[in-house]
């Protein structure tokens, strides 16, 4: 398929500086509503299945949120490059306002799932756009100092999230997790809307694969439903997990020879040819695989060898949120500033997994202080590693794909979080340790060896060693959109 030549524009050369701050802090409010509603149902949970009934069907409230959310992402981006970013982030946060909506009304567990998987098609949207939005407006060497604000943004989001589910369950009603996206969802839109049209829409003939998409979405709900079943409501090697991996790995093999074959893939093959793009989107695959998963049992820890309730026991997350925020905001500001950033991302993946090994040697002889300090080191050196990864990301690719590979990015670091809860759920079965945050008051007096925790610790170090690997592997190339007296003044 011919396509017709591009217009190399600038999409943010007619936006003042206040107007790009204004919409991004819209994006960020809009990209808070879809991280929220991945903390917010949990504390909930419980009072949401004796309203409802069908209290086996719970799990499907997170499910369904997740397999759209992570499978829709990708086609985010290539839905912005071929229809604007305007349009598409309107289309992501109404779609959200919908599926809260039906999520609020919902007078069966049926509909309540089906609502949550409405607010993730949305989700998936807002995770992928506020990333590319940014990336219009701001040039790469400048674009890393907002990684912090995305990081605060998810802070927030993980220690507000539980604390409003809870709190509405207990003196509102239920349906106020979901109610509250409305007014938000809405004040996100009237800040971006004006700002937004001043981001033209270059004229091209393009399509959407939608065999190609099919697939990929399959493949991928597929491979999720694996991850979140295997181990829990069946065992790893039943015919049910196979045979979902099975069917799996066959669409994920048609995606590619869809790629291959057609005139314009989903996904361009320039894009998955570029070595810093396959190994900056790997790089974050692997890390998040640790972070997400440590956040899940890290409360576990807490709670077996502390004494600390399983209401009081997210406040050891603290260490890791904020040194996840404070390392992202020492790399994108540092980012600018000197010529081989990818050296952040290498002292942030080393000093992560030194934390982590030396947490997987004092399992069970911790203090809380001790704990929170290397769980705060481990998310410092691992919020290092974000930004050089996003920007890295961003500047190999031109402006025409710009939206497909943050697409890209944002997938494999919403994928490489459920392979963590799903892998270290699988060694937490293995040593008689619950699911994350299942039952936890039962079985945390049971907890007597440190052992299954030294595991876990030891797995994320690994997985946190496979990260750092692919960020030593790939190539460094000089941040575009510095003036030249800043290249001057770059430190070597």
């Amino acid at each position: 398929m011919n396509e017709t030549p591009r217009l190399n524009v600038n999409p943010a050369a007619s936006l003042s500086e206040p107007e790009k701050n204004v919409i991004i802090a819209g994006i960020l409010l809009a990209m808070l509503l879809a991280a929220l509603d991945q903390t917010i149902v949990a504390p909930a949970m419980p009072t949401i299945g004796k309203a409802l009934g069908h209290a086996d069907y719970l799990p499907w409230v997170v499910t369904g949120y997740l397999l759209t959310a992570t499978a829709m992402a990708p086609l985010y981006g290539k839905i912005s490059d071929v229809y604007g970013r305007r349009s598409t982030v309107f289309a992501a946060i109404i779609i959200f306002i919908l599926g809260s909506v039906i999520s609020a009304l919902a007078p069966n567990m049926l509909v309540l799932i089906l609502g949550r998987a409405v607010q993730g098609l949305g989700g998936g949207g807002l995770f992928a756009m506020s990333q590319i939005v940014i990336g219009d407006l701001v040039p790469p060497r400048e674009r890393a100092r907002y990684a912090a604000w995305i990081a605060g943004t998810w802070a927030v989001a993980s220690i507000t999230g539980p604390l409003l589910g809870g709190t509405f369950a207990e003196h509102l009603h239920w349906s106020a997790i979901f109610w509250i996206n409305l007014p938000l969802g809405l004040l996100a839109l009237v800040i971006i809307n004006n700002p937004l049209k001043k981001l033209p829409v270059v004229s091209h003939a393009h399509s959407i694969d939608g065999i190609g998409a099919t697939l990929l979405v399959a493949a991928t709900a597929l491979l999720l439903l694996a991850l979140n079943w295997g181990g829990s409501l069946y065992p790893w090697l039943s015919l049910e997990i196979l045979g979902l991996l099975g069917c799996s790995l066959v669409l994920w093999a048609l995606f590619t020879l869809r790629l291959l074959r057609a005139d314009e893939p989903l996904i361009s093959l320039e894009v998955l040819a570029n070595p810093i793009v396959r190994c900056g989107t790997l790089g974050m695959f692997l890390g998040q695989t640790a972070s997400v998963g440590l956040a899940v049992y890290i409360p576990v820890y807490g709670q077996s060898f502390h004494g600390l309730s399983a209401s009081s026991s997210g406040t050891v997350m603290l260490g890791l949120l904020l040194g996840t925020v404070l390392g992202a905001t020492i790399s994108g500001r540092t980012i600018p500033r000197i010529t081989h950033y990818k050296r952040l991302a290498l002292f942030g993946g080393t000093f992560s997994i030194i934390c982590l090994a030396i947490l997987a040697f004092l399992a069970g002889r911790t203090s809380l202080f001790t704990l929170e300090l290397l769980t705060a080191g481990v998310g410092f050196g691992s919020g290092m590693t974000f930004p050089v990864a996003t920007i890295s990301v961003q500047n190999a690719v031109d402006q025409a794909h710009l939206g497909v590979a943050t697409g890209v990015l944002t997938f494999l670091r919403s994928l490489g979080g459920a392979l963590g809860v799903a892998l270290l759920g699988a060694i937490a079965l293995g040593n008689g340790l619950p699911l994350g945050g299942e039952h936890l008051q039962a079985v945390s007096a049971n907890v007597s060896s440190a052992l299954p925790f030294t595991y876990i610790f030891i797995t994320c170090a690994l997985t946190s060693t496979l990260a750092l690997v692919f960020f030593a592997l790939m190539p460094e190339k000089p941040l575009r959109g510095s003036p030249e007296n800043a290249i001057a003044a770059t430190i070597e």
